[in-house]
């Protein structure tokens, strides 16, 4: 009964909220705004494949390209994903792979085309790829609601293949990945899985603490 009636477990916040919801919304914020940083790892990654590569105009640039852009973009996200983070070696490696894997059957699906259509097909192909990979990692953790992530980074990519050529990038210089614009969006509509993926991992370590 005495722990009922101590000041710290009821006490609301100065919102009129109790005080674990107002920590877990400053919590989600601080995962969101983590998340937001990694969209830098799309334009580091294509600007380091574009010195060292290339253009993606032949399958083994394609491949070779996409392998090193998704090693950038998985070491930045595994960092966003905070302390609640997979492995971060199985992380950049299913996205390296992924893309090399993506970049490669997009880009020839295509014939290593730039318009606007087989940008489209490209960032559905790319992001697919890496979805799925990415989702083999995600599931001992998030379990079926991983089958989804495939879906959403297909859709999401190719809507940053379609805002970096709305802005004007010159994206007949055929580069691996979409530009900035295209990643802050890209980067924005993902970023339910920062939130989702620290939700599940506290919830289970919860089960098992009081187990």
């Amino acid at each position: 009964m005495s722990d009922l009636t101590t000041p710290t477990s009821a006490a609301p916040s100065g919102s009129g909220r109790p005080a674990t919801a107002a920590g877990s919304g400053t919590s989600t914020g601080r995962a969101v705004a983590r998340w937001m940083v990694t969209f830098a790892g799309f334009p580091l990654g294509g600007l380091l494949t574009d010195l060292a590569v290339g253009p993606v105009d032949s399958p083994g640039r394609a491949a070779l390209g996409g392998l090193l852009t998704g090693s950038v973009l998985g070491a930045v996200q595994v960092w966003g994903l905070g302390q609640h983070r997979p492995a971060p070696s199985r992380w950049i490696l299913a996205t390296a792979v992924g893309l090399a894997v993506g970049l490669l059957v997009g880009a020839t699906a295509v014939d290593f085309g730039t318009g606007l259509s087989d940008l489209l097909v490209l960032g559905v192909v790319c992001g697919a790829a890496v979805g799925v990979l990415q989702a083999l990692v995600l599931r001992p953790a998030l379990g079926r609601r991983a089958l989804l992530w495939p879906f959403v980074l297909a859709g999401v990519w190719a809507t940053g293949w379609a805002v970096t050529t709305a802005v004007g990038v010159q994206v007949d210089q055929q580069f691996s990945v979409f530009g900035s614009s295209g990643a802050l969006v890209v980067t924005a509509l993902t970023a339910v899985l920062p939130v989702v993926n620290q939700q599940v991992r506290q919830q289970t370590q919860q089960k098992r603490s009081a187990s």
